[in-house]
C-alpha cells in the first residue's frame, strides 16, 4: 500500500510537470506569433518573408490594361513612340513589331485555348512604360488597339501619381519624358533665336531657328520653307563635323551626328507650306578648325540644301531654364 502510494505521488508530480511544460511552450508560440504580426502585418499561413519587409500598396502599382489574344487572328497595339523593350510572362504568346513600323507591336496565342492568364510589358522610346493582363478568347472584342500617351493635356493616367521615371542609356541622366517635353516646347514656342544660320536655293529655305542645351544634351530647331508650287519630299538629313580647311572631303575626314531624337520629323513639305523639327543630340562641341555641316536631300530630286554651323554658334546655345507646353 505505501508502495503504490509512493508511485501515485509521482505520476501527479510527472503529469503536472508536463502540464506546466506544455503551458509555457503554448505561452511561448503565443508571444512568438504576436511578434511575427507585428513585424509582418498582413503575412499569415507561412507566408512569411525572411527579414523585416514593407508591404507594396496600390498606389504604387501600375495598373495592368485587359489583353485578350487568340490562335487565328493577330492583335495590333499601337503606342505613341517607338517601341524599345517587349517582355511576355508565357511562351503561350508571341509577339514582335510591325514591319516597317517602330511604334506598332503585334501578338497572337501560339496555342489554342490557353487556360492560365499570363502579362506582357512594353518600354517606349518616351520612357512610358505599359503592362497588360493577357487572356486567351476565341473572339477577341478589341484587335486593334490605340494605347494614349503618358503625358497629355486634361485625363487622368495609368501610372502612381509620382511614379518614377524610366531612364534610357543613350540620353544618360536625362528623363526621356523631360526630353519630349523639351522638344514639345521648343516646338510650341518658334521663336528664332539665330537668323544668319541657313540656305536658299530652287524655291526652298532650310533654316536653323535656335539652339538649346539642357542637362548634357543640345537642340537643334529647324525650318524647311517651300515657297515653290512643287512639294518637297525629304530624302534624309546629315550632320557631320567637316575641316575647314580640306576643301575636297573624304569620308574618312568627316565625322557624322547622329540625332537621339526627331520631333515632328517632316518627310514632306507641300507647296508653299513650311515644316519645323527639333533634333536632340548628346552634348558635342567643334575644334576652332573644324564646322558643323547639316545637309538636307531631297527624294527623287536636286534640290538639296546645306548650311554650316560653328563652334561659337553651339557654344552660345541657350539654356532652357522653363518649360512651355500647353
Amino acid at each position: 500500500m505505501k508502495k503504490f502510494f509512493v508511485m501515485l505521488v509521482l505520476m501527479t508530480g510527472v503529469v503536472s510537470a508536463y502540464a506546466q511544460n506544455a503551458a509555457d511552450s503554448t505561452s511561448a508560440v503565443t508571444k512568438d506569433a504576436a511578434l511575427e504580426a507585428d513585424i509582418y502585418p498582413g503575412q499569415v499561413d507561412g507566408d512569411l518573408y525572411h527579414g523585416l519587409t514593407r508591404k507594396l500598396t496600390f498606389d504604387r502599382m501600375v495598373p495592368p490594361y485587359g489583353l485578350e489574344v487568340t490562335y487565328d487572328k493577330t492583335t495590333h497595339i499601337i503606342f505613341p513612340s517607338a517601341v524599345r523593350y517587349v517582355d511576355l510572362g508565357s511562351p503561350n504568346l508571341v509577339a514582335g513589331k510591325a514591319d516597317g513600323a517602330e511604334n506598332v507591336i503585334r501578338v497572337k496565342s501560339v496555342v489554342r485555348n490557353f487556360r492560365d492568364e499570363t502579362n506582357m510589358s512594353v518600354i517606349t522610346e518616351s520612357g512610358s512604360f505599359y503592362t497588360f493582363n493577357v487572356k486567351y478568347s476565341d473572339e477577341p472584342l478589341l484587335l486593334n488597339i490605340e494605347m494614349k500617351d503618358f503625358i497629355h493635356d486634361g485625363s487622368k493616367v495609368n501610372r502612381p501619381n509620382n511614379a518614377l521615371d524610366i531612364y534610357l542609356k543613350e540620353l544618360g541622366s536625362e528623363s526621356p519624358k523631360l526630353v519630349q517635353l523639351i522638344n514639345r516646347s521648343i516646338h510650341k514656342e518658334n521663336k528664332r533665336h539665330v537668323k544668319h544660320i541657313g540656305s536658299k536655293a530652287f524655291g526652298i529655305q532650310y533654316l536653323l531657328r535656335g539652339i538649346y542645351t539642357h542637362n548634357g544634351l543640345l537642340y537643334f530647331h529647324t525650318q524647311i520653307r517651300n515657297q515653290s508650287n512643287v512639294p518637297f519630299e525629304v530624302d534624309f538629313v546629315t550632320f557631320k563635323i567637316v575641316d575647314k580647311k580640306v576643301m575636297k572631303r573624304t569620308a574618312i575626314q568627316e565625322q557624322i551626328i547622329f540625332p537621339l531624337r526627331a520631333h515632328n520629323y517632316a518627310t514632306m513639305v507641300a507647296g508653299n507650306k513650311d515644316e519645323r523639327t527639333v533634333f536632340t543630340f548628346d552634348k558635342f562641341t567643334i575644334p576652332a578648325d573644324k564646322i558643323l555641316v547639316v545637309e538636307l536631300n531631297e527624294k527623287s530630286g536636286g534640290r538639296h540644301q546645306s548650311f554650316t554651323v560653328e563652334s561659337e554658334d553651339i557654344v552660345r546655345a541657350r539654356v532652357i531654364n522653363e518649360l512651355k507646353v500647353k
